[in-house]
């Protein structure tokens, strides 16, 4: 079984921010596959079902981004999985939109959220699918503010085509293992 934990802020006003990337890839993962995150419990929102012959858990904390790991540290307990069993999805500033890039663990680089699971759960030993967003054009504006500002509608497309090869690659992920998702999902979409 894979906990797949989108992360995100709750609520209408923070959609469609870069900082909602992977509660966006998350609703698009369970639409693509007819699994529905509408049951409470554990500080999120989940759903259970099946992507092949794997069990998966799709979680959407509602603690807010930085206290993510309150969320993903009662998950794991609920279900009895480890950090070996979860896979986290979130946004990259030091990634250029539209790219997809997997890790197979490592520190939080900077991400509060990351950061907040790993002091959770007391390891950086899972999966992350992290999708990029880029930096400010501004060089002087506060990354904080540009990660909750709302999404341009001229950039949307850019993201959404970015959210369609990464729900492929959370099913190469889930199904065949990060070595052939990373082989895969790591060249320049330009190029494929």
């Amino acid at each position: 079984m894979k906990l797949i934990v989108g992360l995100g802020n709750p609520g209408p006003a923070y959609r469609w921010t870069r900082h909602n990337m992977g509660f966006w890839l998350v609703e698009e993962f369970a639409q693509a596959k007819g699994l529905s995150i509408s049951r409470k419990g554990c500080h999120s929102l989940y759903g259970r079902g099946k992507v092949g012959f794997e069990e998966v858990i799709l979680a959407k904390p509602q603690t807010f981004m930085n206290r993510s790991g309150e969320a993903v540290r009662a998950l794991l307990s609920f279900f009895q999985l480890t950090p070996q069993d979860l896979l986290v999805l979130h946004d990259d500033l030091d990634l250029p939109p539209g790219k997809i890039r997997i890790r197979l663990r490592g520190s939080d680089g900077g991400h509060r959220g990351i950061r907040s699971i790993i002091e959770a759960i007391g390891s950086g030993n899972f999966l992350r699918v992290k999708m990029g967003i880029g930096r400010p054009a501004d060089p002087h504006q506060d990354p904080v503010e540009f990660v909750l500002e709302r999404i341009p509608m001229a950039e949307r497309e850019i993201f959404q085509r970015m959210m369609e090869r990464a729900v492929d690659a959370l099913e190469t992920l889930i199904l065949e293992g990060p070595q052939k998702a990373m082989s895969r999902f790591h060249r320049d979409p330009k190029t494929d």
